[in-house]
């Protein structure tokens, strides 16, 4: 049952709201009633109401200025707003400070049950919602890997779950596991503590499932030789010894060394992109089976991946009909010539993509490639397939070596620019410069050391410094001119941000002016 106050300088309007609802059959506590926002408030705090019951025109504290402190103190409890003054600018004030409803007296019986039960219904709605998204352990590492939460906040809610979080190198991994039956948890979770037998010293996972048969690692370690080692070796050691000992098939991702908890995040799209290639990559080995025709003509992929790195067009023609002699005496439209080709291709754009980290998606030139091989009907054409390829692949080391100076310089210019825009979002930055919100989130990051949200919100914070300063404006006021519609959850960030309260703040600010 739902606990109700109410709160109205005319004694005939409480004892008459008092009397005409029969609050246990309805559902609710009737709790109390004052005068005026002042007595109010120490009641308040007793009582602890869900539902605040408020007029708006009151003496010594209105109805307003008790709200504000409410919202502030309580941001759990509902208010609902009561006056007899039909002007739209107590509506709208009362609607800026988060109030659940807004009503005319006199109020009939009837219609303030109506009301009650809707705002009920709403704290039930919250606090089963609420429940349901506690933070866990799996739900933590799942918005790392998403960039969903700052630093700060996951080092915190990993002190409250107890799980060794910092480190000094991280990396992230992703197995796309292939079991006979992918329902069966006790082979899933056999696979994961083997993957932990493994490790050695002074290598950590925590890991969890993103899916029914997809694992998510996240490797820590205080040694970055030991993380290069086991990223060396995962795909041959240990895949290779899972497969054999659970008798199943496994795609692999792994994503670069991170130093920041924040490069978890661009970790993990690597290892995404990875693991889409590697799988390519394995089919294409495992269609060797099929092929009943000689294959004896083999490439050497190290030469080819070596003048990608350092390679220039002036050389590209020369070494392309060197490097492809060997493919002369070969049948082109075969399975074999395919197969060659884009085992190639594969391994060529997984290494581009691992030395260059260009936002550019392999995703989507592989199908373009593939369809471009099964062209090939002559040396000629396969000789100018490897020079396109190493065009592109070229294209991927430039964009490499701008840094994305300009594409950072736009984001931040456009969120100073609309910083006090409620709605703005990722997505809506990254339509404005033309890249994808994924490829935007990783780039930024990587370029700037913090993500999109925590810049955004040092320029909030930032403005709502210097309004609190230079103007007089109420703290829900400047909450809302800087782009935050909850004047409690502004004022919350505002002191993990600075270490005062907007109203700390102010108050020091004052006290240096004339000190």
């Amino acid at each position: 049952m739902k606990k109700v106050m109410i709160v109205d300088d005319e004694i005939l309007i409480r004892e008459n709201i008092r009397s005409c609802v029969d609050w246990t059959k309805e559902g609710f506590i009737y709790c109390g009633d004052a005068p005026d926002g002042e007595i109010a408030l120490p009641l308040i705090e007793e009582h602890k109401p869900d539902i605040l019951i408020t007029d708006i025109k009151m003496p010594f504290m209105d109805g307003l200025e008790l709200t504000a402190i409410v919202r502030k103190q309580m941001p759990d409890m509902k208010v609902i707003i009561m006056s007899g003054h039909d002007e739209f600018r107590y509506a709208q004030n009362a609607i800026r400070l988060g109030v659940e409803d807004y009503c005319l007296k006199p109020i009939s019986a009837s219609e303030l049950i109506a009301i009650l039960q809707k705002v009920s219904k709403k704290i039930d709605e919250e606090q089963k919602r609420q429940k349901s998204q506690s933070i866990t352990k799996e739900r933590l590492l799942s918005d790392l890997c998403g960039g969903l939460i700052g630093t700060s906040e996951a080092i915190e809610s990993a002190k409250e779950l107890s799980i060794p979080l910092t480190s000094r190198f991280y990396a992230a991994a992703i197995l796309d596991i292939r079991l006979a039956e992918s329902s069966d948890l006790t082979l899933l979770n056999g696979i994961r503590n083997e993957i932990d037998r493994q490790l050695e010293q002074p290598i950590e996972c925590l890991s969890y499932y993103r899916s029914r048969s997809e694992l998510v690692c996240i490797f820590k370690s205080h040694s970055a030789e030991e993380m290069a080692q086991l990223l060396q070796s995962f795909n041959p050691r240990i895949r290779t010894e899972l497969e054999r000992q659970f008798g199943c098939e496994i795609y692999t991702g792994i994503g670069s060394i991170q130093e920041r908890i924040q490069g978890i995040h661009f970790s993990y799209l690597e290892a995404e992109e990875d693991k889409y290639i590697s799988r390519l990559t394995q089919l294409n080995q495992a269609s060797l089976h099929d092929i009943h025709e000689p294959m004896d003509v083999v490439l050497d992929r190290s030469i080819f991946f070596e003048f990608v790195k350092i390679g220039v067009p002036s050389q590209r023609d020369s070494f392309v009909r060197e490097f492809a002699g060997s493919l002369k005496s070969l049948p082109f439209m075969s399975s074999y010539s395919f197969y060659l080709l884009n085992d190639l291709t594969l391994e060529a754009l997984r290494a581009a993509k691992q030395s260059f980290r260009t936002g550019a998606d392999p995703g989507c030139s592989i199908a373009r490639l593939q369809q471009e091989i099964k062209k090939i009907s002559t040396w000629e054409d396969c000789c100018h397939y490897l020079s396109s390829l190493l065009n592109e692949l070229w294209q991927w080391r430039a964009e490499s070596s701008d840094k994305y100076g300009d594409v950072i310089k736009q984001v931040k210019e456009y969120i100073v620019s609309h910083y006090n825009n409620e709605q703005l979002s990722l997505k809506i930055i990254a339509n404005h410069v033309r890249i994808s919100p994924s490829h935007l989130s990783k780039v930024f990051s990587q370029e700037t050391g913090q993500t999109l949200t925590e810049y955004l919100t040092q320029i909030r914070i930032g403005k709502a410094m210097e309004l609190l300063k230079t103007t007089r404006s109420k703290s829900f006021e400047i909450a809302f001119e800087v782009g935050y519609n909850d004047p409690h959850y502004f004022s919350n960030l505002f002191k993990k941000m600075t270490g005062m309260t907007p109203k700390e703040y102010r108050n020091q600010g004052t006290k240096d002016e004339t000190a």
